[in-house]
């Protein structure tokens, strides 16, 4: 393998990944519809997202995820009960990527596709919490808007202009590790200041 041909793979398989960790439904969507109608030579092991039965119920998952990321609330739901299959999707999709290779090979890029999975997961999960402990509606839909043209845009760089994207990528990954603390501090005070209103109320005497 070539190295221009090594940094699509390796460009295909981090932004599959990294995208499942905020968009999941939608990467398997979009990825399989371009490897059905030939836009996207799918590798061997990933064959199976151009199937018309994984395209349609992708593409069904993908419309509610779009909608249930629009409300205050369901969102931080629905992200929390993706925490166990966004993570080890994008471990599988970047293994399945790279599976062509040896098996250290595949291992690490699963290790690696879980990690980035993770960390773009992580950092949406907790923000859209934060968000919604705003009373007002509009930053949580301009917020998932962002999410939507972040995805799509992340993966077409991937596509298009694969070494760029990686650049960007490790840029992620360095904002990622410098904004998720300060994010859970943050969540932790929400958290804090909410246990204090619930005691307060607990404890207040009832009228006579």
């Amino acid at each position: 393998m070539g190295s221009p041909e090594l940094i699509e793979t390796l460009a295909l398989a981090s932004g599959l990944a990294w995208a499942s960790g905020i968009r999941l439904y939608a990467v398997l969507f979009f990825a399989g519809a371009l490897g059905r109608f030939g836009y996207l030579p799918l590798p061997a092991d990933l064959q199976w997202l151009g199937h018309p039965l994984v395209i349609a119920i992708s593409g069904l998952l993908c419309v509610l995820e779009f909608a249930a990321d629009k409300v205050p609330g369901l969102d931080s739901l629905w992200d929390a009960v993706h925490t166990f299959i966004r993570i080890p999707a994008g471990a599988l999709l970047a293994a399945a990527t790279l599976g062509d290779h040896d098996a250290a090979v595949t291992l690490a890029a699963a290790l690696s596709g879980g990690a980035l999975a993770s960390g773009a997961h992580l950092t949406k999960a907790a923000s859209r919490a934060l968000i919604n402990a705003s009373p007002e509606p509009f930053s949580n839909v301009a917020a998932s808007t962002i999410e939507d043209v972040l995805v799509v845009g992340g993966l077409c760089l991937a596509l298009l202009h694969p070494a760029v994207f990686l650049a960007l990528l490790l840029l992620f990954v360095a904002i990622t590790l410098w904004l998720l603390p300060r994010l859970w501090r943050g969540l932790r005070k929400v958290f804090q200041r909410v246990s204090a209103l619930l005691g307060t109320g607990r404890s207040a005497p009832r009228p006579q």
